[in-house]
């Protein structure tokens, strides 16, 4: 594979079982991890669809289903429609700090309440000091966690990767008992802020499936585009999921 300039090897994973569709297996294209150009790799391939978990920089790459897209919001278009303007009205009591990765016991008590409460009985909500650490950053990678503060208490964290290509939303988590903030639209409405400061063109939000209800979040915001055999374009308009 050829990411401009660069060369680099790629790994295909063994079949494991699909996060998003029951009774299917994925498979991913892997940059070698090996690869001591990681971080600059990493940066490159954002435009070509692929997304960082843990150390690995992956793309979908499954043998008989194409429902992953790759998506994006483009920060210089995007404008809040009135619930995400409510939104950020609603949580001006919010105070945003950005702070290197790492574990704490404030951070990790988090995780795990959202993990309980979000994936019960899935394996997830058992996620361990070292599943934290290893899934949500790399010795490599340029992450920062942006931390929401409200009255000190820490209520949301959101995983982001700052690179010359753009901010990729990694992974947010959040306090399951305050669903009226709608932390995760939060979270991602103030990573398109943080974007513009740094003058990132792009917010990356991983994979958009046409349909599936777990996407739902991702059509309510204006400027997102998909990547397609065509290059990236805005997915059609108006989007509306199937109950």
């Amino acid at each position: 594979m050829t990411l401009r300039s660069e060369r680099v090897r790629l790994f295909q994973t063994l079949p494991h079982p699909c996060g998003y569709f029951e009774g299917r297996t994925a498979q991913n294209l892997v940059l070698d991890p090996a690869a001591p150009n990681l971080p600059k790799l990493y940066a490159l391939s954002l435009a070509r669809g692929f997304r960082r978990a843990g150390g690995h920089v992956y793309h979908p790459h499954c043998q008989r289903c194409h429902a992953c897209e790759p998506c994006r919001i483009d920060v210089a278009t995007f404008t809040p429609d009135r619930s995400q303007r409510r939104c950020l009205a609603s949580n001006r009591d919010i105070e945003l700090t950005e702070c290197p990765p790492g574990l704490t016991t404030e951070r990790q008590d988090l995780y795990a309440h959202y993990l309980h409460a979000r994936h019960p009985g899935g394996g997830m909500d058992e996620a361990s000091d070292e599943d934290f650490s290893h899934f949500l950053a790399a010795p490599w990678s340029p992450t920062v966690f942006l931390e929401f503060r409200c009255e000190g208490r820490l209520i949301a964290v959101a995983v982001t990767d700052v690179c010359e290509t753009g901010l990729s939303a990694v992974y947010t988590f959040f306090d399951p008992d305050l669903p009226k903030r709608g932390l995760g639209t939060y979270a991602i409405l103030r990573q398109i802020e943080f974007a513009r400061t740094r003058s990132l063109s792009h917010l990356y939000l991983g994979y958009w499936i046409a349909h599936h209800p777990k996407m739902g979040y991702k059509a309510r915001f204006h400027s997102l585009q998909v990547l397609g055999p065509d290059g990236w374009a805005p997915i059609a308009r108006p989007y509306r999921i199937k109950p």
